[in-house]
């Protein structure tokens, strides 16, 4: 049986962005399934201890801002280090995401999600405007109406509730985060210790 990665992504964080293709290569490589949580990463910081970035001391914001820099270097990924619509409305985009991965997949679920934050972080993009998203899920091959009608809808509001508090429960407390059995890699620069864990079969090396 193919292991699984379960993915917690935040359609706020540059760090789930950076990391978004190179997740989905080391789980093809390894042959392994990945399901998305597009949890609400916010709601994970009072359980935590963690806080939301305006809330950060002076130096850890200046410090981020050097990590982006270098990782957008080192990945040659063309971010923003500060987007137009950073912290975008995020909801609506999640619903959407959660709705498809119940009614179609995974794969596409991930596909619109990593969208999202393409969009975001290198596109200067709203993306918790209405039309903005309904052209992001087209790009991505989904059925705009259908998938868009489930964006307000309270079913999706309350699944994504219950995983963020599953997630908590699980040890989650930012995002990106992987998980496979009990294992558990916080960050785009644990990738290589998620691939080397797969690899193993069972043992986190």
């Amino acid at each position: 049986m193919a292991q699984r990665i379960d993915y917690y992504a935040s359609l706020n964080s540059p760090w789930t962005h950076l990391g978004a293709a190179r997740l989905m290569e080391i789980a093809d490589r390894c042959g392994a399934t990945v399901r998305i949580y597009p949890f609400d990463v916010i709601a994970v910081f009072p359980a935590s201890g963690g806080l939301p970035l305006p809330k950060r001391s002076p130096q850890r914001q200046a410090y981020r801002f050097q990590e982006l820099e270098r990782w957008r270097r080192f990945l040659d990924i063309p971010i923003q280090l500060r987007p137009k619509f950073f912290p975008a409305k995020e909801a609506a985009a999640a619903h959407c995401i959660l709705a498809v991965r119940e009614t179609i997949g995974n794969r596409p679920a991930i596909d619109l999600a990593h969208r999202v934050l393409k969009a975001l972080w290198e596109e200067d993009a709203d993306t918790g405007d209405r039309e903005t998203l309904g052209r992001l899920v087209g790009e991505v091959g989904l059925n705009v109406p259908d998938v868009m009608n489930h964006a307000d809808d309270e079913r999706w509001a309350a699944l994504r509730q219950s995983e963020t508090m599953a997630a908590v429960d699980r040890g989650v407390f930012g995002a990106p985060t992987y998980v496979v059995g009990d294992d558990i890699f916080w960050g785009q620069d644990r990738l290589d210790f998620l691939e080397r864990r797969l690899k193993s079969g069972g043992i986190a090396t």
